[in-house]
């Protein structure tokens, strides 16, 4: 009778199991009660179910506990606290007359290569000081974003980290080159970035955890294995699962001592392995999308797409991410190739932080991919507008700032195409006008480079191979500033700000430490890049018109001015305490200084000739302005609102308007 119901079961449709078998509760995986260990599986197609426990990782020796068939499709059991605590186990489902064993796909604690989880309560399992509060942070888009590996960030030689290439590297204090230049968690803190987004930090598949240092056994982690569980070749000690939870506890609470809130790159459009991965064993065919004839849908390009539109596969998604927003106090999540996903789910992902902290970032990659899931359901950028406070990456500013990034040779606006200037200038707008994708900002990421296709210095070399290198460093800077100087939310590839150079090669998910990792010796020959970035960082927090909230006030405060063919200039203007503020922006990509003409004020300069100058601004004399070539000019000014003094005291209080306004232009003379 048991083998004909799961043969009936088998053939059942994903809808028909999502109507019959959608589980609502809270508690699949393993739960702790102070004298319990709960054990939960949905497995509706399954005929029977046991949990095998081992002592050790590696012993063969097992105990067998039969599960019973509960709500919804689960199957769930109960052992003792003590002994079992610290056990490792698996599932093992029969399955239409066949055995399959896999990980619990809920497993929060795995060992080594993720093989079996572990009976472990991450919620024990804390650094000597942990606590819930996160870096003060107002919205989205005074956010600067920073893409970081966790091994390349401290792996290199000159970093002066004792545990290169781990969580734990990078919570060192105090590294610095042989020359002095900070180093590794010093040097995220110095640049000023707001948070700090660590490429795959869950338990992926192709790294070998047994010989983590290995040069060749190197991935940036887009093959998901356990979701729950942290990586374990970023421990000290892979075999021991508390390990790796306590050091990335530890981790996230030493960028936050620091002012960086941490964002996790979650990958749940595809999985490394469609029929080996826990996902995949024990409800076959349910968590992956096919196509019209029972194939897999491959629009990831990995071989595989999950259905996120399906109840269980959106709620492991919802899950998973407020698992570890509660658990491990993360601040965003960047979702890889968002447009594979739904927008019901990125909603039901977006309500669910929110409940959590609704300061959570939630970005993504809305490309338009090719998996058959309706275009109006699709959770790509044609469709942002059905997800508020979900933001997209905008590859338009990033081709337009320096070329199709599918088309080595195709140039961008740095490089001197300027028929693209009215991309840059529509991302430079926050991408909310009627040609952009946005409502609002805060749907926008701005980013011109990642870790994907060529870092900007080597697209630059083949795009524009006769430049010199000083021409090459002055496009890139110029690149960056574009970013820093946009609406929305920047984003910035680690080591962007010194020219980061992977020799040409487009795809390094591989490549090893010896190509990926951060060069702290180029960073440190290019301190004047560096600190040129960091000023920007500076500018755009200390200027609120940089970051404007809403795509209203964008409208408002933001007019592009007409220049010459090659520049992209812009003035953004309010009035705010009785004074009139406003900054002009003027990005020069042409190989020649330009000089353009000035409205009346006493405008002051704090950014010329690749310098950031807020604390020691120049006093620009008269109305025309040198804009180097291949450089951004930034100038300032702020006055009383005469006409608002007029109105409130007279002519006696315009003149005092007069008089403070005459009395800086000689102060700034002297």
């Amino acid at each position: 009778m048991a083998l004909k119901q799961t043969a009936d079961m088998l053939t059942l449709s994903p809808q028909e199991i999502d109507e019959r078998y959608t589980y609502t509760g809270t508690d699949l995986g393993v739960t702790f009660t102070e004298t319990t260990i709960r054990l939960r599986l949905w497995a509706p197609t399954a005929e029977r179910v046991i949990v095998r426990l081992f002592r050790t990782l590696k012993a063969r020796k097992v105990e067998e506990f039969e599960m019973r068939s509960s709500e919804q499709g689960t199957w769930v059991t109960e052992v003792d606290r003590i002994p079992y605590e610290g056990y490792f186990y698996t599932f093992q489902a029969m399955i239409g007359g066949a055995k399959v064993e896999a990980v619990d796909p809920y497993a929060k604690a795995v060992g080594t290569n993720g093989r079996r989880g572990a009976l472990i309560d991450p919620s024990a399992i804390n650094p000597d000081r942990w606590v819930m509060e996160r870096p003060l942070f107002h919205s989205s888009q005074d956010a600067v974003i920073y893409e970081l590996h966790v091994r390349d960030a401290t792996s290199h030689p000159a970093s002066g980290v004792k545990a290169r290439g781990t969580f734990l590297g990078l919570t060192e204090a105090g590294t610095q080159t042989e020359t002095g230049m900070p180093t590794g968690l010093d040097y995220l803190a110095d640049l000023g970035v707001t948070h700090v987004q660590l490429l795959p930090i869950y338990d992926y598949a192709t790294v070998n955890e047994s010989n983590p240092g290995e040069e060749s056994n190197y991935n940036w982690g887009y093959d998901p294995q356990n979701y729950f569980a942290p990586e374990g070749s970023y421990s000290s000690n892979p075999d021991d699962p508390s390990v790796r939870i306590r050091e990335l506890k530890t981790l996230i609470q030493a960028l936050h001592d620091r002012g960086i809130r941490v964002i996790m790159d979650v990958v749940f459009n595809h999985t490394f392995d469609a029929e080996k991965m826990p996902l995949g064993q024990f409800v076959p065919g349910y968590f992956y999308r096919q196509n019209a004839d029972g194939t897999l849908s491959n629009g990831s390009f990995c071989g595989n797409d999950t259905a996120s539109e399906r109840a269980m596969m959106r709620k492991f998604i919802v899950d998973c991410t407020t698992y570890w927003a509660r658990e491990y106090h993360l601040d965003g999540f960047r979702f890889d190739l968002m447009g594979v996903h739904d927008v019901e789910t990125m909603n039901q992902v977006r309500s669910a932080l929110d409940r959590v902290d609704p300061s959570i970032l939630l970005i993504g990659e809305g490309w338009d991919m090719d998996t058959p899931l309706p275009l109006d359901e699709k959770a790509n950028y044609h469709n942002a507008t059905k997800m508020p406070r979900i933001a997209h990456f905008n590859n338009g500013i990033r081709d337009g700032i320096k070329g199709d990034v599918q088309e080595a040779e195709d140039r961008g606006y740095v490089g001197g195409a300027f028929e693209r200037t009215s991309e840059v200038k529509r991302g430079i707008a926050g991408n909310v006008s009627s040609q952009g994708f946005a409502d609002e900002p805060n749907q926008v990421v701005t980013y011109c480079e990642a870790h994907d296709d060529l870092t900007t210095w080597d697209k630059l070399a083949v795009t524009n191979p006769d430049d010199t290198e000083e021409m090459r460093k002055k496009r890139q800077m110029l690149a960056t500033a574009i970013v820093l100087t946009s609406q929305g939310i920047p984003f910035l590839h680690a080591g962007q700000e010194f020219f980061r150079t992977k020799n040409g090669n487009r795809n390094t998910f591989n490549a090893g430490e010896a190509i990926n990792r951060l060069d702290y010796e180029r960073a440190d020959e290019n301190r004047g890049a560096v600190a040129y970035v960091k000023g920007l960082i500076a500018l755009r927090r200390q200027y609120p018109m940089f970051r404007l909230e809403n795509a209203a006030l964008i409208k408002k405060h933001l007019r592009f001015l007409e220049e010459e063919e090659g520049v992209i200039a812009y003035e953004l203007k309010r009035t705010y305490e009785g004074y009139i503020e406003r900054q002009r922006v003027y990005h020069n990509a042409t190989e020649e200084d330009i000089t353009v003409t000035l409205p009346h004020g006493d405008f002051e300069a704090l950014v010329e000739e690749n310098v950031v100058k807020l604390h020691a601004p120049r006093l620009v004399e008269g109305r025309e302005l040198t804009v180097p070539a291949l450089s951004t000019t930034v100038i300032a000014e702020r006055r009383p609102d005469y006409k608002k003094y007029a109105v409130a005291g007279g002519t006696a209080m315009a003149i005092l308007g007069l008089l403070y306004a005459a009395n800086k232009r000689r102060k700034n003379k002297k």
